[in-house]
C-alpha cells in the first residue's frame, strides 16, 4: 500500500458556482458542516466544564490539593487508554466511537450538574467523572483524525485542520470559559455545568446527522486472533512498527516530545510567577497573556488554512515549531507585561500553524488503515511528557533561575528542529512525496 492512497472522495453538496476563500471551502460539504457544528458545541461545553470544575471544587470547600486530585484523575484517564484508542479507531466505524464519547460526556456533565444543584457533590464524584470522561477523550482524537479523510476532499484537509485550530482557542479557551465565569459568578457552578451538558447534548444530536462511513481497512477474519487482547497488541505493534520504519514520522514525534518537555512546563507553570515576582502583575495580567496566546493560535491556524500546503511542508512545519519557540526567550527577558502579551501572541501563532500542517500531513501520508493508530501515537506523545515538564519546571527554575529556564526553553526546540530535519533527511523526503494541490 502506498503512502498516498487513491480513493473516491466525497463530492461537495452545495453549488460550486461561487468561489469561496480557501479556508471556507470545506463548508461546501453538508456532512462537514454538521461535523463542524458538533465540534463547536462540544468544544464550548468543554470550555465551560473546565472552569465550572475549578469553582465547584472551591464551592465544596476544596483547595489546591483537591483540585490537583481531580485534574490528575482526568490526566490519568486520558493517558491509560491512549494507544488503545487508535486500535479501536482502525477497527470500528469512527462515527460510532465519537457518539459513545459524546454520550459519556453528556452523562458526566449532567450528573455533576445534578450533584452540584442538589448540593451533594464530593471530591471523589468529580475525580471519578473526570477520570471516565478523560478516558473517553483518549478515543476521540484518533477516531476524529481517521474519520476526516473519509468525509472531506483531500484538498480541503488543510482548511479543515486550520478551522479546528481556530475553534479550540477561541471557543474552548475564550468563549466557553468566559461564559462559565459569568454564570458561576451570577448563579452557581451547577448552572454552568447545566449549560455545558445542554451544549454537549446538542453536539451529540448534530453528530448523529453526519453520515456514517465504513472503516477504511480490510480485515481478514482468518488472520485475526480470536482473543481480542492479542489482536489489540498486534495492532499496537503494527503502529509502532510503521512509526519506526517511517523516518519523517519518527523524527517529528521524537522532536515533538522534546518540544513538549521543553515548553509546556515553563509556559504553564512559570509564567504566573514571572508575572507576579518579576513584573509586579496579577491574575488579570496572566489572563491577558493566556488570551493573547489563544488569539495568536487562532490567527496562525486561520492564516495557514487560507494558504496552500507549503512545498517544503516538513521543513516549514518542524522549523516553524522550533524557531517559533524563540518568543519564549523574550518572555523571560520581559520587563513590562505588554511585552509578555505580545510575545505570547507570536508564540501562539507560531505554535499553531505547524499543527495545521501536521494534522493534514498525517491524513494525507499515513495509509488509511493505520491512521487511527498513528494519531493515537501522536496523541500519546503530546500528553505523556506534559506532566513531566510541569513537574520539572519548578525545580529547574529554582536551580538555575527563572530567566535562564526561559532562555533554554526558547533555544532548545530550535536546535532540535534543525537536528531532526537534517538527521531524518526531511528536505529530500518532502520533495520525493509532494503534497501540493
Amino acid at each position: 500500500m502506498t503512502e498516498q492512497q487513491t480513493q473516491a472522495q466525497p463530492q461537495p453538496e452545495t453549488p460550486q458556482g461561487r468561489s469561496l476563500p480557501r479556508a471556507l471551502t470545506p463548508f461546501r460539504n453538508l456532512a462537514y458542516r454538521r461535523l463542524a457544528l458538533a465540534l463547536i458545541l462540544s468544544t464550548f461545553a468543554s470550555g465551560v466544564w473546565i472552569v465550572g470544575l475549578v469553582w465547584e471544587v472551591i464551592r465544596i470547600g476544596g483547595g489546591p490539593g483537591q483540585l490537583s486530585t481531580v485534574s490528575t484523575a482526568a490526566a490519568v484517564g486520558v493517558l491509560l487508554p491512549a494507544l488503545l484508542g487508535g486500535v479501536v479507531a482502525d477497527r470500528v466505524p469512527q462515527k460510532l466511537i465519537l457518539l459513545v464519547v459524546a454520550a459519556v460526556e453528556v452523562t458526566g456533565m449532567g450528573l455533576v450538574a445534578a450533584l452540584s444543584l442538589t448540593d451533594t457533590t464530593q471530591v471523589w464524584h468529580l475525580a471519578t467523572v473526570s477520570f471516565v470522561t478523560g478516558a473517553a477523550m483518549a478515543f476521540y482524537y484518533p477516531a476524529y483524525s481517521a474519520w476526516l479523510p473519509a468525509l472531506v476532499e483531500e484538498r480541503d484537509l488543510l482548511a479543515v485542520n486550520g478551522f479546528e485550530g481556530m475553534i479550540r482557542p477561541t471557543i474552548g479557551q475564550a468563549i466557553g470559559p468566559g461564559v462559565a465565569g459569568a454564570v458561576v459568578g451570577a448563579i452557581s457552578p451547577g448552572a454552568a455545568f447545566s449549560i455545558a451538558a445542554v451544549a454537549s447534548l446538542a453536539g451529540l444530536i448534530a453528530l448523529t446527522a453526519v453520515p456514517q462511513t465504513p472503516v477504511r481497512r480490510e480485515i481478514d477474519p482468518e488472520s485475526v486472533p480470536r482473543r481480542p487482547v492479542a489482536a489489540a497488541l498486534i495492532d499496537v505493534r503494527e503502529g509502532f512498527g510503521y512509526m519506526v520504519r517511517t523516518p519523517w514520522l519518527l523524527a517529528t514525534l521524537l522532536f515533538a516530545s522534546l518540544l513538549v518537555l521543553s515548553i509546556m512546563g515553563p509556559f504553564e507553570v512559570l509564567v504566573p510567577f514571572l508575572i507576579k515576582d518579576k513584573l509586579g502583575g496579577d491574575a488579570g495580567d496572566h489572563a491577558m497573556v493566556m488570551a493573547a496566546f489563544g488569539i495568536g493560535g487562532a490567527v496562525g491556524s486561520l492564516v495557514m488554512a487560507s494558504l496552500r500546503l507549503p512545498r517544503r511542508y516538513l521543513t516549514v512545519m518542524n522549523l516553524g515549531w522550533g524557531l517559533g519557540c524563540l518568543p519564549v526567550i523574550v518572555m523571560g527577558m520581559a520587563t513590562e507585561v505588554w511585552v509578555l502579551v505580545a510575545a505570547a501572541f507570536v508564540f501562539g501563532a507560531m505554535f499553531s500553524f505547524p499543527m495545521v500542517i501536521w494534522g493534514t500531513l498525517l491524513q494525507r501520508r499515513v495509509p488509511p488503515h493505520m491512521l487511527g493508530r498513528v494519531a493515537s501515537l501522536d496523541f500519546f506523545v503530546s500528553i505523556s511528557l506534559m506532566p513531566v515538564s510541569m513537574a520539572l519546571a519548578g525545580p529547574v527554575s529554582d536551580a538555575i533561575g527563572l530567566r535562564t529556564t526561559f532562555l533554554i526553553a526558547g533555544i532548545l526546540p530550535g536546535v532540535a528542529a534543525v537536528v531532526a530535519t537534517i538527521a531524518a533527511r526531511l528536505p529530500a523526503d518532502e520533495l520525493a512525496h509532494p503534497l501540493r494541490d
